[in-house]
């Protein structure tokens, strides 16, 4: 029996972000590619960080491209189900939306496979009010957590949703993690304001006016909001020169420094779904101090694995902190509880395995 033809049309890096990591995880996945047969076309017009949100010619010709590639693909080809990972509003939206129009022209099962969210905030506006009932009319939608299904729950009935949360890496031994002096926390996300940058800052200038040593290491790359002189300056302001470093992006074992150099992870974001960052800091048996945003209730354990703060409150984030700097025993068991649940819900092979069965249930 032939096996299932699927045609995946996904955000793919460069840029390194969440959804494109996901989707290069969906393609190099021999589960998936054993179960279906699959072509890959990349939906990014963006192949820089500081491209995302800014339009060019560069960024139109490789949407006319994209466009091309896919339409070959449906007119030359039979496919049993086209799966899209779309953004879910403002001009990404717009962007995104003739791809799947054009797959319902062609495929008989669309799957919308959502890694962002704001659609509640843009369903009342033209020409959203009239595309987007179009665009998840009898699709097939997978979102990250049921959290995430208020945003959508306008133009989407429940039966058409299928949950699926994301899965990151290997898990690795649950380990005592070596005490630094001072102790270290990371921030890892390109620097964007709606991750809590700017919070972090401020809240490292209240722990260190109460006199706390510590070390901040921001990891990632810079974008147009806060480039990186942008960042040094806004370190500089603070008074917070030798206890908040900038390190940039950072890849491979560069990056794995930075965890193991870590005591706790922090990411105060106000605007995110379900960030593959807390992932890999749970892997790496880190607590998490995050906020109530998104799908992050799901994955982080209040007073477990870590600490789920108010959004955009600095008190909030301080007092976090604050517990684990100075509750060593605290710290290495939320350590131990952090590993042990992402082993237990969120590995690379759960999601593989979701995610199959999930398209082999719509395509059956």
């Amino acid at each position: 029996m032939d096996k299932p033809r699927v045609l995946f049309i996904l955000p793919l890096p460069p840029p390194v972000h969440g959804s494109a990591m996901v989707s290069q995880a969906i393609r190099d996945s021999k589960r998936v590619q054993s179960t279906f047969q699959t072509r890959f076309v990349n939906l990014s017009t963006s192949r820089k960080m500081d491209e995302i949100g800014k339009r060019s010619l560069k960024k139109g010709f490789r949407f006319f491209g994209t466009y091309v590639r896919v339409l070959y693909q449906l007119v030359f080809h039979r496919w049993d189900a086209c799966c899209l990972a779309i953004t879910t509003h403002g001009i990404g939206f717009l962007k995104d939306a003739p791809f799947v129009l054009l797959c319902r022209w062609f495929a008989p099962k669309v799957i919308l496979h959502l890694h962002n969210k704001g659609l509640e905030k843009d369903v009342c506006r033209w020409p959203y009010r009239w595309l987007m009932p179009w665009v998840f009319r009898r699709s097939e939608v997978i979102l990250l957590s049921e959290r995430l299904y208020p945003d959508v729950a306008s133009v989407v009935p429940p039966e058409q949703v299928h949950i699926c949360p994301n899965g990151w890496s290997t898990p690795i031994p649950v380990e005592e993690i070596p005490e630094s002096s001072p102790p270290h926390f990371l921030f890892l996300s390109n620097l964007i304001p709606s991750k809590g940058v700017y919070v972090l800052l401020d809240a490292c200038r209240v722990l260190k006016e109460k006199g706390y040593d510590f070390i901040c290491d921001f990891v990632g790359g810079e974008t147009v909001e806060i480039t990186r002189l942008r960042m040094e300056e806004e370190i500089r302001q603070r008074g917070l020169e030798g206890c908040v470093v900038y390190h940039g992006p950072q890849y491979g074992e560069a990056k794995e420094r930075f965890f193991r150099m870590a005591d706790f992870f922090v990411q105060p974001t106000f605007e995110d779904c379900f960030p593959l960052t807390v992932l890999e800091a749970m892997q790496h048996s880190l607590p998490v101090v995050s906020t109530d945003e998104g799908a992050i209730p799901d994955m982080v354990i209040d007073g477990e694995t870590g600490f789920i703060c108010q959004r955009r409150n600095v008190d909030s984030l301080v007092n976090a902190i604050e517990k684990l700097l100075t509750n060593n025993e605290l710290k290495k068991q939320m350590s131990r509880n952090a590993c042990l649940r992402y082993k237990e819900r969120y590995t690379l092979d759960a999601f593989e395995k979701t995610f199959q069965r999930i398209l082999s249930d719509i395509l059956n």
